[in-house]
């Protein structure tokens, strides 16, 4: 409606850095209930590493973490990206602490114990002045994905899809191109926790491409290392 203005995107990426399990818990269930996508991490190492193929809007990053520091991480992932969106989560609230951190790459700092209404508001202040509000969305030949309504379209025609299927089309669009292991794919789309065979990951594929018809042909098996999606 006109006069009204857009709120900061939601279906948006966080990549949550905590080694408090609790808090971290916490995060990921009030983030994922405002709509956005999380994926978490207790160590810097191996955050840094996952940084590429989740491809997070923002960071929620804690200072004192078992491996590296926050501060390096925060440097680190400024070289491989200037516009993530990095918000500092830590029980340090000294001056030269929040000035360190500033200095380090960090676009704001909040200290702990926190109030979750201040967490999320300062989130959508950095979505705000960062100008995050377009809708993200992917148009690949025939297939259209919208990932903040979870719906697919083949043409005019809706695909209907599980959550499990449409987390693992969404995770092989947004890394088009690149050929991911059955081990990453299932780290991503499944979660660290799950129990199952790595089987399960060529049986979805399988739904994939009949579901995707024509387009399903896109989705490619790189034989000993796992699957690519190709836009040609």
């Amino acid at each position: 409606m006109e006069g009204q203005t857009e709120k900061p995107k939601k279906g948006a990426r966080i990549l949550i850095i905590e080694d408090d399990p609790k808090i971290s818990r916490l995060l990921e269930l009030e983030l994922e209930h405002e709509g956005f996508q999380i994926h978490r991490s207790s160590m810097g190492e191996p955050a840094v590493d996952v940084f590429y193929s989740f491809q997070p809007d923002l960071i929620i990053l804690d200072i004192m973490l078992p491996d590296i520091d926050g501060w390096e991480v925060a440097k680190r992932i400024r070289l491989l990206s200037e516009t993530v969106l990095i918000l500092m989560l830590t029980a340090r609230g000294e001056i030269d602490d929040r000035v360190r951190g500033l200095q380090s790459g960090a676009d704001d700092y909040l200290v702990k114990p926190f109030a979750i209404e201040e967490l999320l508001a300062r989130i959508n202040a950095l979505f705000r002045r960062a100008g995050h509000t377009t809708r993200e969305t992917f148009q690949i030949g025939n297939l259209h994905i919208n990932p903040q309504s979870y719906q697919v379209h083949l043409g005019n025609q809706e695909v209907i899809l599980t959550k499990t299927e449409f987390d693992l089309l969404l995770f092989l669009v947004r890394n088009t191109g690149i050929v991911l292991s059955r081990e990453k794919i299932l780290q991503n789309v499944w979660g660290p926790d799950f129990f199952g065979t790595p089987g399960v990951v060529e049986v979805y594929m399988n739904y994939l491409r009949k579901k995707l018809s024509g387009e399903g042909k896109r989705i490619k098996t790189v034989r000993g290392v796992g699957y690519t999606f190709v836009k040609d």
